[in-house]
């Protein structure tokens, strides 16, 4: 799932406009991040999480595959 979609599920029944105002934030920067087009600002990343009782990691980062690193013996 990615963002966007988090984003989306996690507002549930909550119109835009609701969240958007409990966030201080505007109906269009709400739909930008709810469509992937923009990524918040570490600031509104965390109200958002806590808005949702959720964790930044769970709705910003676990939908991101991170390669191991690995040391190559010569």
């Amino acid at each position: 799932m990615t963002t966007a979609e988090k984003l989306v599920s996690l507002r549930g029944e909550k119109t835009q406009a609701e969240v958007a105002k409990a966030l201080g934030i505007s109906v269009s920067a709400l739909s930008n991040y709810e469509q992937g087009i923009r990524i918040p600002r570490d600031a509104i990343k965390r109200k958002i999480a806590a808005f949702y009782k959720s964790s930044v990691g769970y709705i910003f980062f676990n939908d991101i595959d991170h390669e191991m690193c690995t040391e190559e013996s010569g």
